[in-house]
């Protein structure tokens, strides 16, 4: 079977899903479906979310992929929903159905047929009962039809008829049927027939009968169905046939389907009488098959369906409807749209035979489109009877085991919904199976028709495996029908018909319609009667509900919300309910509903309560309790029912209205438990004088007691039973709990091995069992290694305290300030302790406070303030509390810049539509900036947002335009940012097709292949095998919108290949495949012809072919043949020629001639010449032989493989009987080999049977034998038995032959019988003589005969050797033995018991063995012993058995077991029985299995292992079954401390920790380590651990020093040395540094990788060394080192160098100046008063800048008069005491850049001057 989904399999799919069950309490219920996957996954049933498992009422059927859950006697419990899932490795499948149990409704009052016949009138009443129901029947149209239905009840009911739910007269004329009431022929009852006087095809119907009187109804249905009488065919077969309807007198509608789905017309015809109605495709009569339905919906429309259209079912569909007033005609033109892409080869329609297989096969158009198969609608999966096969192009379903139900529409589909259609019919008994699935509406008539192969055969209905009843089935010839009258959803299920192996299934599916539930009952009350029973009454529902309905009774325990049903019944009245129908004592409440299969009605509560008390019984009795002295002895026992009880001590009652209690003060405490119907008693704490003491039990109808056993133990320790290893942190509570076995037994703690003092700081407790030591608030000096000590035994707690870490609060994120000059700057950090040590660094090196660092600390709260930043301040802060560090990055700007982000100009390109973002970043949140557009200011809306955030401002596009592009500038004061955005068209996407297409067309076809664009203006090409195309008349390109074509009107073979459209940024594929005109072969017409030739001779075979060129292909008997000398091939034109120049008869069979698509069979026989016989050439002389010699005649043939035919004196020869025939070549022969008279005569040899055939004959002549006579007499003989007898006589002549016989019959020699010859005398001897051999011995030669008289006397059989008195015990094997005297035949002794035949028992078996007969019985039991005898006919011997009961016996002791501390010792020992329960005890403790606990008991032997065992676990060991004990003794002895594992050479690099372990075989011992032979103390720098028994050496922040040999001892075991060598760190460089190439003021960093971590490195700039602060920071990141160098100079350019140790990396930073610009300008005028000061101001790109200031073209020069400022990049000039002839107009000049001012100077407001007005 093939997967379909690939290696790794298919996972489960249900293809057929379990359906909802509904039955009766009681009945049974079964869920099915089918599942299939690959591997065949595993089924498991749920419910209610827990898995179900097989039982007595629950089993789980599997049949193939069939799986169902059978439940046997459903009960109210039992419903609910059921999951049926299905798993395997490729996934998991589930499938859900409802089971709903309903209780058994009250049956009719009707009499049981195999009880109580139908009683006569006057007898008594009863419902209904058909005693025959309607027949369905199969008429032709104009004959007659009679209905008959028969009933029996009392009152006799009314019957009437309905067609198809409707009354006759609504449906005929009176005249058309007549009803015949009468009396029942022959019995009681009454009947009603229906008579059609003459059958319409619109009477096809189901037609139903009713009964109906005072006590119920019922009802039967029958089908009738009427057809149209067949039509002569036309005299002339060629000729057309005629048209059936009338031609249409005005064009028809159409109606257009795609190729594979489905077609329906619907016509809606009225008349009276009713229409007959009739379907016709292109003039032709339709019939229904499997591809055309035509039927009548619940509206009255005749409806035709065509499933699965294909392009031969397109044409002219016509309804004709015709009555007697007239006819009327409605017609549709169909037309099916074929897809572009079609199979290759469709589907063609096969034939199979049931339980074959059926092979479906087409073919893809390429072998890479993926393909399904369905059958009809439901999708086929690959499975065992489904498998699907790909090979290539060719798809093929194989259908194995057919059914009848697998006859039916089957698909293939490709992608694209693109389908081929086939018919599957399966030839079996069934020719017309029933349909898949039938709908019908709750009260229809629902019929079902089976045709089969033979008539009269009589066929199986059944629904869900059960028979249905014959009332409801009708046969007539071919055809069986099921009508089911009036369905409920009782009906529904699998209805299957059987013949045979052969069946077919449908299912039935019934739709229910909504009723009314009953109402409820009324008067219900509540009476409370004898001791613990309650009455209750109710009344029936008003009104009465029309179905057959039971009342439900539920109760409810006062206190409780759940109700729960008590029973159900069936009739109104009184119940009486005892306290046994309770599960606990309580007050209950109750409440009665009615139910109906409509459902239920409102429950009506009974007022008040009663109180019931169960009968309890003992389910689980108490047992012996055996505890230690100081434990909880725990007495428990179950009862049927939950009930109150009474527990008693020693006879004395214990208080059970308290949960806990004490018999008396200061006496044994004890309590009592209650959960459910179980029943507990505690006593705690029980002491030694406690023992024997006796516990009691007493409830209504239960009394039991149990002992109390105490015993010493030695203490143990119950919990912890490995070290503890437990950390706290300071300040916290810590408590060490060691539990003991036993209570209030001392024990000590310590701490490191000395023991501990009590005070505040440390207390010990004792509770009971628990010693507890407490540290109230724990300190780090309290770490340390703990211990419980008590009489050998320890506990060990390792406690290690550390201080809580510290976290920080506050801030949680990395925090960035941006501050200008001078400003406060204050970065704060919270931690969560007060006390917490906090450190604060700057550029990765600590901060000390001073002057300009000011360290502040407030609580829990930190803070770094800076008082007056300046821009060297700047860099990365970090504030760092234990193992946690905030950072924070402060940038200082100098107000001079307000725009600290972007520092140079931004491009930016967007592709239209996307979302575009331009980001300002400032240095004060407060500023306000203006946003301009290629200078103009830009004015927000929805194509354009301004937003702001804190520092930053934003400019948003969200939908960028081709329009939105230029130049923006953001603002503020004199600065700006610039981003120049370009956008451009987004690239051209190809939205059909998406995937490579696959195109085949045949030659001269149009070829159209069409590509659609994301933008209809986007161009493209078109290439064909890389190549671009040009149109031409041949290839035309369209352009339609955003489609592309490329048509091929008329393709070519050579126009195939890869065609691509490319539209610049994508492409489009295509496949196109044209292929030629079918090669076919025009002559012969005929596609098989037989041609018979005479062989030897010429033998031509010629066919002509279209077209000329085409090439074909001969073949013989499915071979191909190649020309030869004795097979020629020609080709002349169309002609194809194979010629046999010289043919023989080897030569005939098959020859095929084929194309490419066609093929004409030559089917070549050739005859041979006539057979001849060669020899003898004449006719022989008569052969005269004597009797008894051998006769052979042959003959020589022309031709070695003829036939020929012998016959004796006319008749045909036999071989037997003396005659043999052989053919050897071309010689046959007859051989006789004794001859006789009978022999004699004319035999004849003849080729063939045709008449005048060739033939040759012989004359054979046998001579008379003498007679045969007896010389002698035979002798009478007397022998015993066993003995031989031989009888003798003569004869003559000696040769002659003699016949024995003995009692008549012919003797045949054998074994027993021999005869003998010796001339003339003859013996017959009998060996070993019996008593049957008695008799007449005849002997018979010719015509004489003799007799003698054998008899033979029976040898006693007498037992040499008796029986003799057996005793034996219980269980073994006995054999009882006699000897005889003489062998006795089968059945001459027989064995007896007590004078009767031995029984039939498998344990008992005899033998015989010569003269010994012996007698078996394996495995005796008590009853087998009594007296047994042995008797044959003469002799009888007697012996007695006796059986002892079985004693229990030690076959091999146990033995005393010595193992060492932690091993395992095994105790064993067999005994004389099996199956035998014992117990293992310990010290007299009973062992439990457990952990370190096994016991084995198999067979024999029994066997205890005990692992883990320690010093304690010494003692006895017994092993106690009924009156038997063994012991033995178990010591263990304490082991050696051995090192099991020792330290390994180590090496580590330099700084790094070294640790080195090894392990002890205890926990509990002290480990000393050395070095270089010194013993070694505890450091900081040197730790000694314990971890269980591991034992660890660990040195931190290893040196040169610490190498050397080390080594470790325990007691007398040590272990070592071993070398620890400490490598130096060598540092090398992991990834250089890299060459930075920066404009001036933008930034650069560099990062080195080395190998590393904790390595510290330097920097270097030009040969100087660099420190963090100012334009430099400086950070590690593990192994990665990074320099950042912000605001770069021209003056920075140089080598940066990084060294860490002898490692260093070298790269060159290069600093691109950038050409000095002015960045804010003077003003063009300036005006200014006489004798005041006149600046003039410019900012420039960057500081240090030269500026040139002139005044009229000559370079002013500082002085008096004019001051030179210059303040980083701003630069101004300074005139004080303007005069007038200081006007003019003054230059400044930055690199290439200048700018000029006007400077006017004005007079005072007194003292105007000239032209002072005129500035502007």
């Amino acid at each position: 079977m093939k997967a379909g989904s690939g290696d790794q399999g298919s996972p489960p799919c249900f293809l057929r899903f379990p359906r909802p069950v509904r039955v009766v309490s009681g009945a049974e219920a079964e869920l099915k479906c089918v599942v299939l996957g690959e591997p065949p996954p595993t089924v498991v049933w749920e419910k209610g979310g827990q898995q179900l498992a097989a039982s007595e009422r629950l089993s789980f059927p599997v049949d193939g992929a069939e799986h169902g859950l059978l439940l046997s006697g459903a009960l109210p419990t039992d419903a609910g929903v059921y999951v049926c899932r299905a798993r395997n490795a490729a996934g998991e499948a589930y499938a859900a159905a409802a089971v709903t149990v309903l209780e058994p409704l009250a049956p009719e009052p009707e009499p049981q047929p195999a009880e109580r016949p139908l009683p006569p009138p006057g007898a008594g009443e009863g419902a209904p009962v058909f005693l025959a129901g309607p027949r369905s029947q199969w008429v032709l149209r104009g004959e007659q039809v009679v209905l008959t239905c028969q009933v029996g009840g009392l009152p006799a009911p009314a019957l009437y008829w309905e067609k198809d739910g409707m009354a006759l007269d609504e449906v005929w004329d009176s005249g058309h049927f007549v009803l015949e009431p009468g009396s029942a022929e022959g019995g009681p009852g009454v009947s009603l027939a229906l008579r059609i006087l003459a059958a319409r095809l619109p009477d096809s119907g189901v037609y139903v009968c009713h009964a109906r009187n005072a006590h119920g109804h019922a009802q039967a249905g029958a089908l009738l169905q009427v057809h149209q009488p067949p039509e002569s065919p036309p005299e002339d077969p060629d000729e057309a046939p005629k048209p059936v309807v009338e031609p249409l007198k005005c064009a028809p509608k159409t109606f257009w389907v795609n190729e594979g789905k489905h077609a329906k017309f619907r016509c809606y015809v009225m008349g009276k009488p009713e229409p007959e109605i009739e379907w016709h495709w292109e003039g032709r009569p339709l019939l229904s098959d499997r591809r055309r339905l035509m039927y009548r919906d619940r509206d009255g429309g005749f409806v035709l369906k065509v499933l699965y259209c294909q392009a031969k079912d397109r044409g002219l569909y016509v309804c004709a409807a015709r009555n007697s007033a007239g006819q009327t005609l409605s017609a549709v033109q169909l037309h099916v749209k074929e897809p572009r892409l079609r199979f290759t080869r469709p589907l063609q329609d096969v034939e199979g035979r049931e339980h074959g297989i059926a092979v479906l096969e087409c073919k893809v158009p390429n072998s890479r489109i993926p393909t399904a198969w369905f059958r009809e609608d439901q999708r086929l999966l690959p499975c065992r009877k489904y498998e699907q096969i790909e090979e290539g192009a060719v798809r093929r379903l194989i259908i194995h085991r057919l059914k009848a139900d697998d006859d039916g529409v089957y698909l293939c589909e490709m992608r694209g919904r693109v389908r081929t259609v086939a018919n599957v019919t399966v030839k079996g008994p069934i020719l017309k199976r029933l349909p898949r699935k039938l709908d019908v509406l709750e009260g229809e008539n629902a019929v079902l028709l089976v045709e089969t192969q033979e008539a009269g055969v009589q066929g199986r209905w059944s629904r869900d495996g059960e028979d249905l009843p014959t009332i409801c089935q009708s046969s007539s010839g071919h055809m069986h029908a099921l009508v089911l009258p009036g369905v409920t959803r009782e009906d529904a299920g699998e209805v299957t018909f059987s013949l045979g192996n052969s069946r077919t299934t449908t299912l039935l599916r019934v739709k229910c319609v909504k009723h009314s539930p009953p109402g409820p009952p009324v008067l219900a009350e509540m009476f409370k009667g004898h001791k613990n029973t309650v009455l209750l009454t109710w009344k029936p529902p008003e009104p009465a509900p029309e179905t057959p309905f039971i009342y439900r009774l539920e109760r409810q325990e006062v206190g409780s919300e759940d109700w729960i049903q008590c029973f159900s019944i069936e009739k109104a009245g009184a119940v009486e309910v005892p306290g046994d129908c309770v599960p606990s004592e309580g007050d209950y409440r109750f409440r009665v509903c009615t139910v109906s299969e409509h459902g239920r009605s409102p429950h009506v509560v009974f007022h008040g309560s009663a109180h019931l008390v169960p009968t309890a019984r003992l389910v689980a009795g108490l047992e012996d309790v055996q505890v230690y002295d100081g434990e909880d002895a725990v007495f428990s026992l179950d009862l049927s029912t939950i009930i109150q009880g009474t527990w008693f001590l020693n006879g004395e009652e214990l208080e059970s209205n308290e949960p806990e209690g004490q018999v008396e003060p200061g006496a044994l405490r004890y309590r009592i438990e209650q959960k459910g119907p179980q029943h507990r008693l505690l006593l705690q704490a029980v002491r030694h004088q406690h023992n024997g003491a006796l516990v009691g039990f007493s409830c209504p109808g239960v009394q039991d007691s149990a002992a109390l056993t105490i015993q010493e133990s030695p203490v143990h320790i119950l919990s912890p039973q490995d070290k503890e290893s437990l950390t706290f942190t300071t300040s916290e509570r810590v408590v060490l709990t060691c539990e003991l076995s036993r209570v209030d037994f001392p024990a000590r703690w310590y701490k490191d091995g000395q023991e501990v003092e009590e005070g505040e700081s440390l207390v010990v407790k004792i509770d009971g069992r628990k010693h507890r030591l407490i540290l109230p608030a724990a300190e780090v000096r309290d770490s340390g290694e703990f211990e419980c000590r008590t009489e050998g035994v320890s506990a060990f707690f390792s406690v290690t305290v550390r201080d809580p870490p510290v976290h920080i609060l506050d801030p949680q994120e990395h925090v960035f300030v941006h501050a200008i000059t001078s400003e406060c700057v204050m970065l704060a950090c919270e931690v969560d302790r007060e006390d917490a040590p906090v450190r604060w660094y700057k550029d990765g090196q600590e901060v000390e406070e001073s002057d300009f660092v000011v360290l502040e600390k407030e609580g829990p709260h930190h803070r770094l303030v800076l008082p007056a930043a300046q821009p060297p301040d700047g860099g990365e802060f970090q504030c760092v509390a234990g193992d946690e560090r905030a950072y924070f990055t402060v940038t200082i700007t100098d107000v001079s810049s307000w725009i600290v982000y972007p520092s140079g100009k931004v491009y930016v390109a967007a592709v239209r539509l996307e979302r575009v973002v331009l980001t300002c970043e400032l240095c004060r949140p407060w500023a306000e900036v203006r946003w301009t557009k290629d200078g103009e200011e830009v004015v927000e809306s929805p194509a354009l947002l301004l937003q702001k955030e804190d520092t930053v401002r934003r400019l948003v596009l969200p939908a960028v335009q081709l329009e939105d592009s230029g130049e923006y500038l953001c603002e503020i004061d004199d600065e700006s940012a610039s981003f120049t955005v370009t956008v451009t068209e987004p690239p051209v996407r190809i939205i059909y097709p998406r995937d490579e297409v696959t195109l085949i067309a045949v030659s001269l076809e149009c070829v159209v292949l069409m590509c659609e664009l994301s933008r209809e203006d986007a161009p493209v090409r078109w290439y064909k095998d890389g190549l671009e195309v040009e149109e031409s008349e041949a290839l035309v390109l369209e352009s339609d919108g955003p489609r592309r074509r490329l048509v091929l009107p008329a393709a070519q073979p050579e126009q195939g290949g890869e065609f691509v459209c490319d539209a610049g940024d994508d492409s489009a594929f295509f496949t196109v495949t044209i292929t030629a005109p079918p090669e076919r072969i025009v002559h012969p017409a005929a596609r098989s012809l037989d041609l018979q030739f005479r062989a030897p001779g010429r033998v031509e075979l010629r066919c002509e072919v279209a077209p000329a060129g085409s090439q074909v292909r001969w073949y013989k008997d499915g071979l191909e043949v190649e020309a030869s000398d004795t097979l020629q091939l020609g080709a002349e034109g169309p002609a194809r020629t194979l010629t046999l120049p010289h043919a023989q008869p080897e030569d005939a069979g098959e020859y095929v001639c084929e194309t490419r698509d066609e093929a004409v069979t030559f089917n070549v026989s050739l005859a041979e010449p006539p057979v001849q016989f060669l020899a003898p050439e004449a006719a022989p002389a008569p052969l005269c032989v004597a009797p008894g010699e051998p006769v052979m005649l042959s003959c020589e043939l022309s031709r070695a493989s003829a036939l020929v035919f012998w016959t004796h004196n006319g008749r045909p020869v036999q071989e037997g009987e003396g005659l043999e025939l052989h053919a050897e070549g071309p010689r046959r022969i007859l051989c006789i080999r004794a001859a006789d008279l009978a022999h004699a005569g004319l035999y004849t040899c003849q080729s063939g049977t045709a008449p005048g055939a060739p033939s040759l004959s012989f004359t054979v002549q046998v001579a008379e034998p003498p007679l045969a006579k007896l010389v002698s007499e035979l002798m009478p003989l007397t022998v015993h038995e066993g003995d031989d007898a031989t009888f003798r006589c003569e004869v003559s002549p000696p040769d002659a032959d003699v016949t024995w016989l003995r009692n008549g019959a012919v003797v045949t020699p054998g074994p027993q019988l021999e005869m003998a010859q010796n001339g003339s005398s003859r013996t017959l001897t009998v060996r070993r003589c019996q008593l049957e051999d008695a008799g007449t011995v005849t002997a018979r030669a010719g015509g004489t005969a003799t007799s003698a008289r054998l008899h033979v006397r029976e040898t006693e059989l007498l037992f040499l050797r008796r029986l003799q008195d057996v005793r034996a015990e219980e269980g073994q094997d006995v054999c009882l033995e006699v000897e005889t005297g003489r062998v006795g035949a089968a059945g001459a002794v027989r064995w007896v018991r007590g004078g009767e035949p031995l029984p039939h028992d498998s344990r008992v078996s005899t033998a015989q063995d010569g003269h010994v007969y012996r007698l078996f019985i394996h495995g005796v039991v008590l009853a087998d012993q009594g007296t047994y005898g042995c008797e044959s006919h003469h002799d009888r011997t007697l012996a007695r058995l006796s059986v002892r009961p079985r004693q229990l016996r030690v076959l091999r002791p146990l033995e005393d077991v010595t193992v060492t501390e932690g091993g395992s010792a095994t105790f064993q020992l067999e005994l004389s029985q099996e199956g035998v329960t014992g117990e293992w005890a310990r010290g007299g403790v009973r062992l439990q299995p457990g952990p370190k606990c096994h016991m084995h008991a198999e067979s024999h032997s029994h066997r205890l292992v005990l692992s883990g065992l320690g010093l304690a676990d010494s003692g006895c060991i017994t092993f106690t079954a009924d009156s038997l004990r063994c012991a033995a003794r178990l010591t263990v002895r304490e082991a050696p401390v051995t090192i099991v594992r020792g330290p390994q050479d180590l090496e580590v690099t330099e700084g790094d920790t070294a640790t080195l372990e090894c392990e002890l075989s205890q926990a509990l011992a002290d480990v000393t380590w050395e070095k270089d032979g010194r013993p070694l103390t505890p450091s900081p720098r040197l730790r000694l651990q314990a971890l269980g028994t591991r034992r660890l050496l660990q040195l931190r922040r290893c040196g040169p020093l610490d190498a050397g040999t080390y080594s470790c001892a325990v007691g007398t075991a040590r272990a070592g040395p071993v070398r620890l060598a400490v490598r130096e760190r060598t540092v090398s460089v992991l990834s250089e540094l890299r060459a930075v190439r920066a404009h001036e003021g933008d930034g650069a960093t560099f990062e080195c990788t080395v190998s590393e971590v904790e390595t510290t490195g330097s920097w270097e700039l030009g040969g100087r060394p660099l420190r963090p602060g100012g334009r430099v920071r400086i950070r590690q990141e593990g192994r990665k080192h990074v320099l950042v160098l912000s605001e770069l100079r021209p003056e920075d350019a140089g080598e940066v160098r990084f060294q860490a140790g002898p490692a260093q990396s070298v790269a060159q930073l290069e600093v691109e100046a950038l050409p000095l610009q002015m960045c804010r300008r003077p003003p063009r005028e300036k005006t200014v008063l006489v004798g005041r000061r006149a600046v003039l101001e410019v900012t420039v790109s960057r500081s240090g800048g030269h500026v040139c200031w002139l005044r009229e073209g000559v370079e002013l020069c500082p002085g008096d008069k004019y001051e030179l400022r210059s303040h980083g990049p701003t630069h101004s000039l300074v005139i004080h005491d303007v005069r007038p002839e200081d006007q003019g107009t003054y230059c400044c000049q930055a690199g290439q850049d200048s700018a000029h001012t006007r400077l006017l100077v004005e007079a005072g407001a007194r003292d105007p001057t000239p032209g002072a007005g005129t500035s502007q």
